[in-house]
């Protein structure tokens, strides 16, 4: 069963900085995009960010371009959001997420079509 476990949201001030993980688990596939959508109260779901198994390549929504960063530790199973210069509009639960046989670009359809899902962690910025 594959899982996907998410930590690191909290609450921090404008202008703060948060490490999201998400560790996966479960599965064995070698293909695949997982990244981070998020989804603010009265909001669409958006794709946030994301990067691709095979090499490394990486999606990022305009709203996230020079401020947040995503990573991978293979040995780990883990992927990473580093969200730096937060602001009151990255409020928002952010979910990890994972499709098979995709790339990251896949990742700007706003989640439809992922295969599994995290539960989602909170992240709240106070202006």
């Amino acid at each position: 069963e594959v899982q996907l476990v998410e930590s690191g949201g909290g609450l921090v001030q404008a202008g703060g900085s948060l490490r999201l993980s998400c560790a996966a688990s479960g599965f064995t596939f070698d293909h695949y995009a997982i990244g981070w959508f998020r989804q603010a109260p009265g909001k669409e779901r958006e794709g946030v960010s994301c990067i691709s198994s095979s090499d490394g390549s990486t999606y990022y929504a305009d709203s996230a371009k020079g401020r947040f960063t995503i990573s991978s530790d293979n040995a780990k199973n883990t992927v990473y959001l580093q969200m730096n210069s937060l602001k009151p509009e990255d409020t928002a639960v952010y979910y990890c997420a994972l499709r098979r046989g995709v790339r990251a670009n896949y990742c700007s359809s706003g989640g439809n079509g992922m295969d599994y899902w995290g539960k989602g962690t909170l992240v709240t910025v106070s202006s």
